[in-house]
């Protein structure tokens, strides 16, 4: 009896330890720069690329610890990064695991017009590379 009763003790002690040690691996996730993630962000109108025009580059606007669209103003927003002419993405490196709102604007040349458009987009890699693929519409 003695044995089953030190074997039980036992069980529940590792069973303790192990949930502990398990917490202090779980990595909080908090939105922001100074991370190692890099996101490819590339805009679509109707499934279509939009790249990147000379005369109106694609931009993305990112805001740190949102699900919600915060407006069009970029003030509204943490980062904003502008993409080269000629791409179908905007490039945003350095940043941390977390939740973010993705918003970008583009010029759709098969209708000649401003096109924008965002998602709430949330991961938990702390490290790589991740393409997103943001929808976007006319004004």
């Amino acid at each position: 009896m003695k044995n089953s009763k030190t074997g039980l003790l036992f069980f529940v002690a590792a069973v303790i330890a192990f949930t502990v040690s398990s917490c202090k691996k779980d990595k909080k996730c908090s939105a922001g720069t100074g991370g190692n993630v890099t996101l490819i962000l590339e805009p679509e109108h109707h499934s279509d690329p939009i790249y990147s025009q000379p005369d109106y580059r694609d931009s993305a606007f990112i805001a740190f610890d949102k699900t919600e669209f915060p407006g069009d103003d970029p003030s509204l927003y943490d980062l904003v990064v502008v993409g080269a002419v000629g791409t179908k993405q905007v490039t945003v490196s350095g940043l941390k695991c977390g939740k973010y709102y993705l918003f970008m604007t583009g010029k759709d040349t098969s209708i000649v017009e401003r096109v924008k458009g965002g998602i709430p987009y949330d991961f938990t890699e702390t490290e790589g590379t991740l393409t997103i693929k943001i929808p976007v519409t006319e004004d």
